[in-house]
């Protein structure tokens, strides 16, 4: 089978594709002949490698994560055969971008019967992600929420979700024009472009009693702007630096009656792993019902997956990058 790998720090061209074995899948693990993968801007970070100003690293040779779509092929031992020909998705956080994948059978999400590709690819990451940090914050009905990088992956879902659960309003940023469309197409009330300098201002503007929920993936100076937009007893739920900083927020900050709070799926599914599998069908149904929906920028092949890197290093595009095998 084919798979991408890198064996050196650099630019999206360190992307090998090479030959390898079929992987076998072990105890409790199922192996997926993939359909489609969906590429995670954390893993242009990780190919920078240390001293490229990201605060994530792996080691060589490097492999990259993905929320994969694909058939089960077989199942390991101690793993229910009745998993074999079904479709499924899951993130998979070693040799995604493969031909095919071994996954925990514990965390496969089921897709829906004429799911298309790109929402079942949202079923194992980014649709739980979306919906959790919302939760995660509080989020009541009736309260002001802004979603920092809502052009994104997982930011377009956000304001989706923000509006099922919701909020009375929702204000998203957004990096360019056509990104600050598609976020009103997506439904926020208000978007705002970041690369504005008085953007806190425009915030403030649509928002004069201050933000209730702030959601962000971004770190750096754009979290501390944002803290500083909060109502009395706002909350900030963190769950990315895609910026590249992470951010100190001054205890001056936290003694206005706000809170800060960070989000890792993994550490919620070791945390709460029922509930988790829970929101995991939740959001299927969601996707399912049409309540919610995917865009997607692009399809690549998987030959491309440097172009595919160079995509989300660029900020262009608006919602997910998907590969091909």
């Amino acid at each position: 089978m084919r798979r991408i790998r890198y064996y050196q720090y650099g630019t999206p061209d360190v992307l090998t594709l090479e030959e390898a074995d079929v992987p076998v899948p072990g105890e409790g693990q199922v192996l997926i002949r993939v359909e489609v993968i969906g590429a995670n801007f954390v893993d242009t970070m990780f190919r920078r490698g240390p001293g490229n100003g990201t605060p994530y690293q792996r080691p060589l040779p490097g492999s990259l994560t993905g929320d994969v779509v694909g058939t089960v092929e077989a199942a390991g031992p101690g793993t229910d055969a009745g998993l074999v020909g079904r479709r499924v998705a899951a993130l998979i956080s070693e040799d995604a971008f493969a031909d095919y994948v071994v996954a925990d059978a514990d965390w496969l999400a089921e897709v829906p019967e004429g799911l298309d590709d790109g929402d079942a690819s949202m079923l194992p990451m980014g649709g739980p992600v979306a919906l959790r940090v919302l939760r995660t914050g509080g989020l009541a009905a009736g309260e002001t929420v802004l979603v920092d990088a809502a052009a994104g992956g997982i930011g377009h879902l956000a304001v989706q979700f923000a509006k099922i659960l919701g909020a009375g309003r929702v204000i998203a940023t957004a990096g360019s024009p056509a990104k600050l469309d598609f976020v009103r197409d997506l439904g926020a009330d208000v978007a705002v472009d970041y690369t504005d300098d008085d953007w806190p201002d425009q915030v403030r503007e649509a928002a004069p009693e201050g933000v209730d929920v702030v959601v962000d993936s971004v770190g750096g100076p754009t979290l501390l702007r944002a803290f500083g937009l909060l109502a009395p007893f706002g909350r900030v739920v963190v769950y990315g630096a895609a910026g590249g900083e992470l951010s100190a927020v001054p205890v001056t900050s936290v003694l206005r009656l706000n809170s800060l709070v960070g989000f890792s799926l993994l550490a919620w599914r070791a945390a709460r792993p029922e509930q988790a599998r829970r929101e995991m069908t939740e959001v299927a149904e969601f996707f399912a019902a049409g309540r919610v929906r995917t865009a997607v920028h692009a399809r690549l092949p998987l030959t491309e997956a440097a172009a595919a890197h160079r995509l989300l290093e660029e900020r262009s595009q608006r919602g997910r990058v998907l590969l091909l095998p």
